[in-house]
Formats: C-alpha cells, sequence, structure tokens
C-alpha cells in the first residue's frame, strides 16, 4: 500500500514538506553574500527594502520551486544579505544564489543607477557566497542512527 504525504504539512520553522515526482523532501538553505568588495549600499531604507522585494520575485517568478521561508538585510554591517528559502532536490544551490543575486543585482542597479558607478565592473555582489543548510532531524541524530545500524 502506497504511503500518501500531504505537501501542505510545514513544521514551525516554516520548511514546507513537499514532493517532486519521485522524491519528497524538507529542507531549508541558508544563504548570505555581501557587496562586491564589501561596499555599505544598504544605508537607505529605500534600497533595503528594494533588495528584499527583489530577491522575493526572484524566487518567486522564475517558476524554480522555491520558497522563500525568511529574508534579512544586515542593518549593523550593512553588508550582508541573508536569505532562508526551500527548494527541489534537481536544484544545485549555485543555481538558486545565482537567481537570487543576478535577479536582485540587475533590478537594483536600475532602480538605484548611482549603485553601478560603485566601481569599474558591472556587478553588485561579490562572487562569493556562504550557504547552509537544514533539515528535519539534526546532523547528530543521522549520525547516531547510521551507526546504530551497523550493528
Amino acid at each position: 500500500m502506497p504511503i500518501y504525504v500531504n505537501s501542505n504539512r510545514m513544521r514551525e520553522d516554516g520548511i514546507q514538506l513537499k514532493s517532486t515526482r519521485h522524491c519528497t523532501y524538507q529542507s531549508g538553505h541558508h544563504f548570505v553574500w555581501i557587496p562586491f568588495k564589501r561596499r555599505k549600499i544598504f544605508t537607505k531604507e529605500a534600497i533595503i527594502e528594494a533588495t528584499k522585494r527583489y530577491v522575493t520575485e526572484a524566487i518567486e517568478n522564475k517558476n524554480n520551486d522555491m520558497g522563500l521561508i525568511a529574508i534579512e538585510v544586515d542593518r549593523t554591517l550593512m553588508d550582508h544579505v541573508h536569505v532562508f528559502v526551500s527548494f527541489p532536490p534537481r536544484m544545485l544551490a549555485s543555481q538558486a544564489v545565482t537567481i537570487m543575486k543576478g535577479y536582485s543585482s540587475r533590478r537594483l542597479r536600475m532602480e538605484f543607477p548611482h549603485l553601478k558607478n560603485l566601481h569599474e565592473k558591472s556587478q553588485l555582489w561579490a562572487h562569493s557566497y556562504y550557504w547552509g543548510t537544514t533539515g528535519n532531524v539534526s546532523a547528530q541524530t543521522v549520525k547516531r542512527y547510521i551507526e546504530e545500524c551497523q550493528g
């Protein structure tokens, strides 16, 4: 008898249980990136709000089954974007961050022309980023389960 999973189940941390044709998954991905050369671009509330809006649009408009869980801009250092998303196993983390950074960079530079003149290159974000994952169970739980299965 097949097991059917309700795709509307959600944990208290906002990560929804989803499924593809061959896989049921529940994962969260935390991304952090900075502006090129750590420029302090988040000096105005309008830029902060536009950054959130464009990253959200990138996630929702690309027909990629990504889901936004949380987004925030570091208002203390004024140079970090934090995004917590869920995406299907067929998508690479590098694809997900490219979608978010590429779309938001293009739109921010169109709306705020002074961001184009920060440096000689036509990029807003640094190439590097941080990526961390979350799941339904902790790493300690998985390790203990695997060790106990060994007999």
